[in-house]
């Protein structure tokens, strides 16, 4: 074959899409060869679609110490010779090498980001052997088959080498942190107990620990002071209202009692009545924070699931590609013939219309701007296959947001009417919706309750009912929730848009942090406060973010990538060499630490085979399966464990089983159904002619 050009993509259904798009009879060939699927496309010249399964390289250690710390020496290698169960990589890494050898012309069609730059360009360089130099690059927003084709006819002479340098000094400044910094705790927790326990931190890890540690010592120190709040509960006509103390709090309780002494028993006169309009100018187009803290707000989807959620929809060529940090929305997408293919579906056909019947569309964009990719948006493509309830639900709020913005403002009718009573100010407020604009696209994300209030003049008497004294007490700071999370860490700039979801997962699957609101445990507040007491540069968010910005500048041509690995070194040559010198006192902190943290885990109850063990919920780091196990296996005295179903919620029960008076359990599946479950797989409760393990309450 001669003249072949081999196109390179991300993902299995990405390559597919591009050969479906390209090939002129939209049937190209496919051949499987060990389980990895590529194509042969029909044009012009012969092309070859060939797929990765995301980074087939990674950053290794050269000489391949496990035990031992600091580590500075490091390469790039197939992620199949550093990593365990990743065979899969080696065959990809193969084909792609060997059809490389037929191709002339070469075209990086990974996605258009830094790490689909580095995927792209570490194939090239690696597997392909040296064609980065020569290599074009294809840049596209949406897997539709107009945009493939443009972008194919358009294609780069070159790759985005700024970009790539950035990344690759990323993934190396990371791989330095992490490497050295999680296997320095790591060492030092197993030369203290002889137990292994995978610890860590990171340039972006430590940081996020430390603030939620902060936030989580700020509400142990927090001393509610008492506060009093009044209201007027007043007739009007024949209705009620509770009209507020214009002064709002009041701090001191003798206060309170002489407002209370001065309007007992006097007459309330309406003193003003102020009108005003408020516009609500219509939301912004989604980027991929934006989403994430969208779907949690409405959904309680996690922001990681809704990274994967819509990573899958943009593969379908449902929406444009999410991990973007824009919110603007260029001409150049087509907003009518995308407006047009979404009036196909009848869910839309209404407000498609109204949109259509304009003479001009113009989005309301936010300020956020990427050099990449626009804000995220629905392609008005449809998909053959049933989608799951998630991807349902989140297509749905992208393209209702799409359509929000370029609607017109809401205008809500505001009122305000202030009580006398004695001299003192109370006020009742209402709202009425006047014009809807686009929260009417936005249904039913946007609620908006109206509250509105009689008709009434100024002077107008009103009966008082009676005067409602509240006593509270100021609350301590609220906690993290993965959502707000994300949008602290946004706001510091640690961390990138495709990253942050799982910076938080890492922190839940070491255990430093557990919970929907979360909470940091003796494990997470021990290597946080050992990182601050001996090496503060490493929690430090200044030193993060001016990375993050000296990153920027390497892809402006303004900083060199040896530089910053260079300082990275010298930083981290400082720091290790603090840790070693403090081993045994860090090492006997974290072993305690790692202690409370698996003994604070759910108890279920005591274990009957030591006595004095207690049976907790823990979780298997070979199979990542959920069990109960006695404490004191940890001792090296108990072996007791038993079995735990792997879906649903789990409680404890008060009570034992009356067949065996082993500890019972609760097992809850999506809040629906529940079950009373004994934990010992041998009792004879189970085997008396009943068809579940699991009675139902």
């Amino acid at each position: 074959m001669q003249n072949v050009t081999l196109i390179i993509t991300e993902k299995p259904e990405a390559a597919k899409r591009i050969a479906l798009a390209l090939d002129f009879d939209g049937a190209p060939k496919n051949k499987t060869e060990k389980g990895i699927t590529y194509y042969l496309i029909k044009r012009e010249v012969p092309i070859i679609v060939v797929p990765a399964l995301g980074h087939l390289y990674t950053v290794t250690n050269q000489k391949k110490e496990k035990y031992n710390y600091p580590v500075f020496n490091f390469n790039w290698a197939p992620r199949d010779i550093v990593e365990r169960k990743t065979y899969r990589i080696r065959y990809c890494i193969d084909i792609i090498s060997k059809l490389s050898k037929k191709a002339e012309i070469f075209i990086d069609a990974c996605d258009y980001d830094i790490e689909g730059s580095i995927i792209g360009y570490t194939i090239l360089k690696y597997a392909c052997k040296n064609k980065e130099e020569i290599a074009h690059r294809m840049k596209y927003s949406t897997l539709a088959k107009e945009e493939i084709i443009r972008a194919y006819n358009e294609v780069s002479p070159h790759l985005d080498f700024s970009i790539i340098e950035a990344g690759l000094t990323r993934h190396e400044v990371d791989w330095l942190y992490g490497i050295n910094l999680s296997r320095a705790l790591t060492i030092i927790a197993k030369k203290h107990s002889n137990h292994y326990t995978t610890l860590s931190t990171g340039r972006v890890q430590g940081p996020t620990l430390n603030f939620l540690e902060t936030r989580e010592i700020n509400r142990k120190i927090f001393v509610p002071t008492p506060y009093w709040q009044i209201k007027a509960k007043v007739k009007i006509g024949k209705a009620l209202f509770e009209a507020e103390y214009k002064k709002g709090i009041i701090k001191k309780n003798r206060v309170l009692k002489n407002i209370i002494t001065n309007c007992a028993g006097k007459n309330c006169v309406i003193e003003r009545i102020e009108k005003a309009k408020r516009h609500l100018t219509s939301p912004f187009p989604f980027y991929l924070g934006s989403l994430q803290r969208e779907a949690y707000k409405l959904f309680k989807i996690t922001p990681a699931q809704t990274a994967k959620i819509a990573q899958r929809l943009y593969l379908e060529a449902l929406i444009s590609y999410p991990r973007t940090s824009s919110q603007k929305l260029p001409v150049s997408i087509g907003y009518r013939t995308i407006i047009k293919k979404l009036q196909k579906n009848p869910e839309y056909e209404k407000l498609t219309a109204e949109l259509l019947s304009k003479r001009f569309l113009k989005p309301n964009e936010g300020p956020k701007n990427d050099s990449a990719h626009p804000a995220i948006f629905p392609t008005g493509n449809t998909t053959d296959r049933s989608l799951k309830i998630t991807e349902k639900k989140t297509l749905d709020l992208i393209i209702k947001r799409f359509l929000a913005v370029f609607s017109d403002d809401a205008i809500i009718q505001e009122t305000a009417i202030s009580i006398s009573i004695n001299n003192n100010l109370f006020a009742i407020k209402g709202t009425r919706t006047a014009e809807k604009g686009w929260t009417r696209f936005y249904q039913p994300y946007f609620k908006f309750k109206n509250n509105v209030l009689p008709t009434v003049i100024n002077n107008q008497k009103v009966r008082l009912i009676k005067l409602i004294p509240e006593k509270k007490f100021t609350r301590p700071p609220f906690r993290f929730n993965p959502s707000s999370l994300l949008k602290k860490m946004e706001k510091e700039n640690i961390g990138t848009k495709a990253t942050r979801s799982g910076i938080v997962q890492t922190l839940e699957k070491r255990k430093y942090i557990c919970g929907e609101k979360i909470i940091v445990s003796e494990l997470g507040f021990e290597v946080s406060e050992i990182l601050r007491e001996y090496c503060p540069s490493i929690v430090s968010i200044d030193l993060t973010r001016k990375l993050e910005e000296r990153m920027e500048k390497i892809k402006e041509g303004k900083e060199k990538r040896e530089k910053v690995i260079k300082d990275t070194i010298e930083l981290l040559m400082k720091t290790t060499k603090i840790l070693k010198t403090k081993e045994k006192i860090i090492g006997a902190r974290l072993n305690n630490a790692v202690k409370k943290t698996l003994n604070n885990r759910i108890e279920v109850g005591y274990c009957s085979s030591c006595k004095n063990g207690k049976l907790v919920i823990l979780r298997s780091k070979k199979t990542g399966k959920r069990f109960v196990g006695c404490t004191n296996y940890f001792e090296g005295v108990c072996k007791t464990a038993y079995p735990l179903p792997q879906k649903g919620v789990i409680k404890p029960n008060v009570q034992s089983c009356k067949s065996c008076g082993c500890p019972t359990i609760k097992v809850s599946i999506r809040g629906k159904r529940i079950w009373n479950l004994c934990l010992d797989p041998k009792c004879s409760s189970k085997f008396k002619g009943k068809k579940n393990e699991m009675q139902i309450v």
